[in-house]
């Protein structure tokens, strides 16, 4: 998406900024806002606004999504981290337990040796006082090395127990961050669907009356393309191919669809000149540019265009918006490739685009 390649800013910076976008009201809601306002309220009038609306709603939707995953992302690694330090927590307080079970060991065998006796019998019965000192330095030794040992691993656990709380505490603010960031994301996402639905309903209207309404000029991206051929949308799934069957088609399918929300920005896929935008038929609202060689390409099923007959493009240019119009089962981008730029001309868009280096 556009949002991927302009928006390199750390977590902190988008979250305020997605505060702030989710806060703003969409285009038909600032219309509302003043009834006296005319049609030309938006730069080119509400078919424009409208158009813009959903882009700068794509792009945010993009942004908050992108958000969302860093946090989420965030939150699974602090999560391990809590994991680790609770295992290693429990790890350090068998340790202690297995000391406090030698130290009680040795105390009994000392005992068992020495019959219980007090200290002053013990050198009496000894048969030799330094067997005696000897014992007792042993047993002493052994005491104060398990007790250090303890005393260490009490510190060690007192630590790992702070780390584990931390881990904890930065886990949790975490997920209450990321509850609040799905929360905005989804607003957002329904903002955009309501503009989407509005932006097909012009796009119906204008195909039921058979008149286009003219380019909707779009902010255009910031792109640095090295090849000179690009795919028609960036993100998509592919649906309906070049040749197949059904009963949708009199014959065969004579291009290749691209599965995208309504609204999503479609390009040129190289530089080329419009020569043809129509609002009717099969093919509902459509484009075709002519490319160097004498090749064609068409875009149809669109919800607006965003230029004009005659127009020169670059590859990667937005040149409309995807949609639902003419004989559609859905949203989605039809392309085609042809030799002419009338239908029957077609030759399959996949192979075409493979061979200029744009692999789908």
């Amino acid at each position: 998406m556009r949002s991927l390649r302009r928006h390199r800013v750390v977590v902190p910076v988008l979250l305020c900024v997605l505060a702030v976008l989710g806060a703003r009201p969409m285009a038909g809601d600032e219309e509302a806002a003043d009834p006296a306002a005319g049609p030309d309220t938006h730069s080119g009038g509400g078919a424009t606004g409208l158009s813009a609306e959903v882009m700068r709603l794509y792009e945010e939707a993009a942004v908050a999504t992108q958000v969302y995953e860093t946090g989420r992302e965030e939150a699974e690694e602090q999560r391990a981290k809590a994991r680790r330090a609770e295992e290693l927590l429990g790890i350090q307080r068998r340790h202690i337990a297995a000391l406090r079970e030698d130290l009680g060991r040795i105390a009994r065998a000392q005992y068992r040796t020495s019959g219980g006796l007090p200290v002053a019998a013990q050198m009496i019965l000894a048969g030799s006082p330094d067997g005696l000192m000897r014992g007792h330095h042993a047993f002493a030794q052994a005491d104060l090395a398990v007790n250090n040992a303890i005393s260490k691993n009490r510190r060690a656990e007192a630590r790992l127990a702070e780390d584990e709380a931390k881990a904890a505490a930065e886990w949790h603010a975490l997920e209450k961050r990321n509850t609040q960031l799905a929360a905005l994301k989804a607003d957002i996402e329904q903002k955009l669907e309501s503009a989407r639905s509005q932006l097909q309903g012009q796009a119906d209207a204008a195909v039921a009356a058979g008149a286009c309404r003219g380019a909707v000029r779009l902010d255009q991206p910031e792109t640095a393309f090295t090849s000179a051929w690009v795919a028609p949308v960036e993100t998509y799934t592919l649906s309906s191919s070049y040749g197949s069957g059904g009963a949708r088609w009199a014959n065969r399918h004579t291009g290749q669809d691209f599965a995208v929300p309504i609204g999503t920005p479609v390009r040129a896929v190289g530089a080329g000149r419009v020569v043809r935008v129509s609002c009717g038929g099969p093919f509902g609202i459509e484009i075709v540019l002519r490319h160097a060689g004498g090749y064609y390409t068409q875009y149809a099923h669109l919800a607006s265009v965003a230029v004009d007959q005659g127009e020169h493009v670059e590859p990667g240019q937005w040149i409309g918006q995807s949609g639902t119009t003419g004989n559609s089962t859905g949203p989605h981008l039809h392309f085609e490739t042809r030799v002419t730029p009338e239908s029957g001309s077609a030759v399959n868009p996949v192979s075409w685009l493979a061979a200029r280096g744009v692999s789908l």
